[in-house]
């Protein structure tokens, strides 16, 4: 789920008749329906909450299966401790990354390192986005940070310009 920042400042009239300024990212599932809630923007939210959960507790119940395996393998006690603690931390740190990510993007770098132990802990970013979709689309705030610093920008370097520089009168 890594995002690249995005140009979101620079502004380009466009020909399909909608205002010239910067355009709103779009959010996996919700689209731009997240600048003004429309759409079927609280059915989307509460869609992505269920299949998050939906997802969790299969996820949980397909590791349950696995546990069984090594359990019928014989493994030993240790072997199995290992591997429940390890999806647990794992789990853990995927849970806290996805929820930083909705407020500040990582690093790119970051978040490549990091792939592998947020596959171990799928579980943890799941139930992120179940909680998240509660509140709000997720990733809603910090699009919504970035969309108004931009449009913000954007008004204040187009309010300068309030006439054509080149038919400007030159005083002698």
């Amino acid at each position: 789920m890594s995002e690249q920042p995005r140009d979101e400042a620079r502004a380009e009239p466009s020909s399909g008749g909608t205002a010239p300024g910067p355009r709103p990212e779009p959010i996996r599932f919700f689209g731009t329906s997240w600048v003004d809630h429309t759409d079927r923007y609280g059915l989307r939210r509460a869609g992505v909450a269920v299949g998050a959960l939906a997802a969790a507790v299969a996820g949980c119940l397909v590791l349950r299966f696995a546990y069984q395996g090594l359990e019928i393998a014989d493994v030993g006690a240790f072997v199995n401790l290992l591997v429940v603690i390890m999806f647990a931390i794992c789990s853990a740190i995927a849970f806290r990354r996805t929820w930083e990510g909705f407020a500040k993007r990582h690093d790119p770098q970051s978040v490549a390192s990091m792939r592998s132990l947020m596959m171990i802990g799928f579980v943890g970013s799941l139930l992120a986005y179940f909680f998240r979709a509660l509140k709000e689309a997720p990733g809603e705030k910090l699009h919504r940070e970035e969309y108004e610093t931009a449009r913000q920008e954007y008004e204040k370097r187009t309010s300068r310009r309030t006439k054509n520089p080149s038919k400007r009168k030159r005083g002698k």
